[in-house]
């Protein structure tokens, strides 16, 4: 379970593993058997017949889940919490950790869209165009992934429709480089974490892993950037 959450939120495959096998060792098993892909985990105890198959069907984004599971498995192995106490602790922060609303998210994606901006040497007078772009784009990532639950076309025509708004903004004189405003609209919607832990997992040795998530991250970078040619082919 611990193994699990920490994968369908965003750890890397290196971290899983030491916290799987911390958790294990501290439980009285001296030598597990755990295999980790961003699919599926898969342990065995030594000695039993019996092994345990987990499978990952959803991947997102949640470091707070990651810590919390840390927090817990260190507890466990200070003698603070028993094994039942850790399981119950991980049922709770599983369904109950609170997330960001929509509008703290909102307002995240706006902030990132035009610091970045300003930080790859745009203008500030593209400042509301970028606010804007990178807004209404979040917003539309945002439905698009809770309503329809479909990977890359939330991507896709969030970043169409950040690229119409940057050309409509600058064609209504309100502001003066698309190329820029396109830039900081779209970062919110890179999939830094991904890639990050698409390297660490190949430095670490989980090339399988690693393989899994760049394929997944790059898929992700060319849903955004088809979306941004779209606009510049056809407007």
């Amino acid at each position: 379970m611990a193994g699990k959450i920490m994968i369908e939120n965003g750890a890397d495959m290196a971290r899983v593993d030491d916290t799987l096998t911390r958790i294990a060792r501290n439980a009285g098993i001296d030598n597990p058997k755990i295999f980790e892909t961003t699919t599926g985990i898969l342990m065995s105890i030594p000695k039993q017949a019996a092994a345990q198959v987990e499978p990952i069907q959803k991947r997102t984004i949640d470091l707070e889940k990651v810590s919390l599971v840390n927090q817990n498995s260190r507890a466990f192995q200070d003698g603070q919490i028993s094994l039942n106490e850790f399981r119950n602790n991980l049922v709770k922060l599983n369904i109950s950790t609170p997330f960001f609303s929509f509008w703290l998210q909102l307002i995240a994606a706006v902030i990132v869209s035009v610091t970045l901006m300003i930080m790859y040497g745009g203008s500030w007078r593209d400042i509301i165009a970028t606010a804007f772009a990178g807004g209404l784009g979040y917003s539309c990532y945002y439905l698009i992934n809770n309503r329809l639950k479909i990977r890359f076309v939330s991507e896709f025509l969030a970043s169409f429709l950040i690229g119409v708004i940057a050309v409509l903004f600058v064609r209504l004189q309100l502001g003066s480089r698309i190329g820029m405003i396109t830039i900081g609209g779209v970062m919110p919607l890179v999939p830094g974490v991904p890639i990050t832990n698409a390297v660490r997992d190949v430095f670490a040795g989980h090339f399988l892993s690693g393989m899994a998530r760049a394929m997944e991250a790059l898929l992700s970078a060319c849903a955004i950037g088809m979306g941004i040619a779209f606009v510049f082919r056809f407007l």
